[in-house]
């Protein structure tokens, strides 16, 4: 089973972020033009200080009547973020999602940020894999049969 950090060699590092004193509005504006689920948010330091999602806005701030122009990350943002080391395998990855209940987690090296995996990542690293082995199966299967 392969490793987070062989992951992001193939995907990217690239972490979209943004500051805690942003607005709302501005965070789901960002995903949108990502295409992604989920930011991290950094302090002016560029330290990981939380990670914000669209289940963050729709529990905490559609549900609650809020305006998404009106309301900081730093009030809605996760602030016990879990994260991930590189060397973790996916399938342990894919483990912590599910125990965790989240959908995306940051991957810190001795601490600094150094990539993203969502579940989708990791859907696709392990049909990537297992269709790799069901081709060397057939392959097999075909030179014992001739």
């Amino acid at each position: 089973m392969a490793r987070l950090n062989t992951l992001l060699a193939l995907k990217g590092t690239e972490v979209w972020s943004i500051g805690p004193a942003n607005s709302v509005y501005q965070a789901i504006e960002m995903m949108a033009l990502k295409s992604i689920g989920a930011l991290t948010v950094l302090s002016d330091e560029g330290k990981l200080i939380g990670i914000i999602s669209e289940r963050d806005y729709a529990r905490k701030v559609i549900l609650e009547g809020k305006s998404s122009k009106d309301t900081t990350v730093s009030e809605i943002m996760t602030k016990n973020v879990i994260c991930v080391d590189p060397t973790l395998k996916v399938d342990e990855c894919m483990a912590v999602m599910t125990e965790k209940r989240v959908r995306h987690l940051p991957v810190l090296h001795q601490g600094e940020l150094v990539g993203m995996i969502s579940v989708g990542d990791l859907v696709k690293s392990i049909i990537d894999e297992q269709s790799t082995v069901i081709d060397h199966l057939e392959r097999y299967i075909k030179s014992e049969v001739a």
